[in-house]
């Protein structure tokens, strides 16, 4: 790309820029919504980026080598889908199949379509999955591929934007450009800063950020910024582009109650004449700079090599996490893992020091970790994102967003429940299996012993999709040997008899506590089962049926957790349609600080009172 731009080049570009605007306006009238005139503003920014600056094979959106673009604005769907139309890889056509339940051209952006990496629409999410895909190309790939971020002025009032911008300045991702369009309106008043650009450039600048103010609809500023991004180095550069909501149609530019309006077919027509004087009869396709080719072998995936431990000993489940990662990542050059300021305490340290180029510090920022591990999850890689359980809650919409991206991510949240002791209820993890379970094709784990952890991190890495491992912070017994198997959808029984009266299920330090009541009510003549439960979603439905048809149907569950859409729900939603008969123990009110021992007791998920629960029960 050339420093100057050619009369040639920005009459093409005036010409797919005007197009873009078209198509935007012809699709969400028929659709009978959309936000066309968001499309219009940012217009000149994609055509430039499209047709001039991004280097990638328009036949291949899945290419390595592909500069990649992120639309974290994601109303402005219809723009990006004009853009892959004009380069050819959608038929124009198809555009007016826009928000139709047949067509993949959604309302925001999915991974559905192959030019798409990650769900946006959310706003405030584009650049922390920006940041992944840098950090890839930077650190992983080590190829030159660049990343192009389009936000919206309104979405950087967001605190996950500024996250990813100081994650962004530290890790010097200087392969990353960011695009404000500035363009004044949000949906319901003006922006706080308006078209004050000063203030957007010391707010960025402050940052660490080198920063571009431009026309965002003068074609030669726009590719003369872009060229100077891509000269810019040891730093990421955001362009901070000035532009009108509605550009190109008279009636409605720069004006309010416009946003998330389709033209009606009057208006559209009318809009289309004006912005069609702009049109090049003579045009043809675009050109577009491929990438370069990136040719590598795959990497070899080696056996993970098995546990060892001591079954006389006592491990933490988050400590056997930390070990298996290690292992995982000796055998497997695609696993890597984030971190946010708790490595020593989830002991993702251990997989750091093996493999600091693989290990990504996002420090108190779970937002943009989880929103890190999605940009890398799309470029293959398989990320293991840590923290304790109860910090996920403040990065919930990145996992939703992530689930809706089925992004290939494996979390880990520690330090979940009263368990945790003396830290208190602000830092144990108590609503985390329901919030997990609540997204659709995201796996729950909850580990009892090392090795049952040690096996399901080998589990997660192999599947297909998101996986949430909830770990605990005390050290807890042996309960397995080195070879016993375990995987996603499964669960152990460990006591039984043909004189059971009732099921226990249980799981993470309930477990020891069931097994312990076990003992008591064994001595006492009153025979019962017990199940660990270590996959909660999937379920493991068929050994549930076989324990209630031995059991008479009578089934109390213990948790950690609190009372709402923890393990005992999930044991109830599987066998809803057997007519069991379930009690759940949990925890039900906001606890306080103290002792384990002393907290499990007091919230009712102790031995004492699982056992005069059973009593009751049976």
């Amino acid at each position: 790309m050339s420093s100057t731009a050619s009369s040639q080049s920005i009459q093409s570009l005036q010409h797919f820029a005007s197009q873009l605007r078209i198509h935007s306006i012809q699709s969400t009238t028929e659709s009978g919504n959309g936000h066309p005139t968001s499309c219009c503003s940012a217009a000149d920014i994609v055509a430039t980026l499209f047709f001039s600056v991004m280097r990638y094979d328009p036949t291949n959106p899945r290419d390595r080598g592909n500069d990649r673009f992120v639309l974290s604005k994601g109303h402005a769907a219809p723009l990006l889908y004009a853009a892959w139309a004009e380069a050819g890889f959608i038929q124009t056509n198809d555009l007016l199949n826009l928000r139709k339940l047949s067509s993949d051209l959604e309302g925001h952006p999915t991974p559905r379509l192959p030019f798409v990496d990650m769900a946006t629409g959310s706003l405030g999410q584009g650049l922390c999955g920006g940041v992944g895909i840098a950090l890839n190309h930077k650190y992983l790939d080590e190829n030159d591929a660049r990343v192009y971020v389009l936000m919206g002025d309104g979405e950087s009032v967001e605190g996950s934007v500024w996250e990813a911008a100081e994650i962004a300045q530290h890790k010097q991702l200087d392969n990353l450009c960011a695009i404000v369009d500035i363009n004044r309106l949000g949906q319901s008043d003006p922006t706080i800063l308006e078209h004050n650009m000063n203030d957007y450039q010391a707010r960025w600048k402050g940052f660490g950020w080198h920063t571009i103010p431009v026309d965002g609809h003068d074609l030669t500023a726009l590719l003369e910024a872009f060229q100077e991004a891509a000269n810019t180095h040891d730093r990421p550069t955001v362009l901070l582009a000035k532009t009108f909501k509605g550009k190109g149609i008279s009636f409605a530019e720069d004006k309010m109650n416009w946003h998330g309006k389709a033209l009606s077919k009057e208006d559209a027509q009318k809009a289309i004449a004006e912005i069609s004087k702009n049109l090049n009869a003579e045009q043809g396709a675009p050109v577009i700079p491929l990438p370069t080719t990136q040719q590598s072998a795959p990497p070899k995936i080696l056996s993970v090599a098995p546990p060892a431990y001591d079954s006389e000993k006592s491990v933490a489940t988050r400590e056997a996490f930390g070990e298996a990662l290690v292992h995982l990542g000796e055998a497997n050059p695609l696993v890597v893992a984030l971190d946010a300021d708790v490595k020593n305490s989830t002991f993702t340290d251990k997989f750091g020091q093996r493999f600091p180029s693989r290990f990504f510090e996002n420090f108190i920022a779970e937002q943009n970790m989880v929103g890190a591990a999605a940009g890398l999850a799309a470029c293959g890689k398989i990320p293991f994102a840590a923290t304790f359980a109860c910090f996920l809650a403040r990065a919930y919409d990145f996992i939703r967003m992530s689930a809706i991206s089925q992004a290939n991510i494996k979390l880990m949240g520690s330090h979940v429940g009263v368990s945790i002791g003396e830290d208190g209820p602000s830092q144990m993890g108590l609503e985390d299996i329901a919030m997990m379970a609540a997204q659709p094709g995201v796996a729950v784990l909850y580990p009892s012993d090392a090795v049952c952890a040690y096996h399901l991190v080998q589990a997660a890495a192999s599947h297909e999709g998101m996986v949430y491992i909830r770990t605990s912070r005390p050290k807890t017994p042996i309960l397995y040997g080195n070879d016993e198997i375990f995987h996603i959808g499964g669960s152990k029984v460990l006591r039984q008899s043909d004189a059971d009266r009732l099921t226990i299920v249980a799981a993470g330090v309930t477990l020891f506590e069931a097994l312990k009541a076990y003992d008591e009510l064994a001595a006492a003549g009153i025979h019962v089962r017990v199940v660990d439960l270590y996959s909660i979603v999937p379920i493991d439905t068929a050994t549930l049926l076989d324990c209630a048809h031995a059991t008479s149907k009578n089934f109390l569950t213990v948790e950690d957790h609190y009372a709402h859409g923890g393990l005992g729900d999930a044991v109830l939603s599987a066998l809803s349609s057997e007519g069991i008969r379930l009690h759940k123990l949990a925890v039900r009110e906001i606890p306080h600080s103290g002792k384990p021992t002393e907290l499990l007791d007091r919230y009712g998920i102790s031995a004492r009172v699982i056992v005069e629960t059973a009593k009751r029960l049976v």
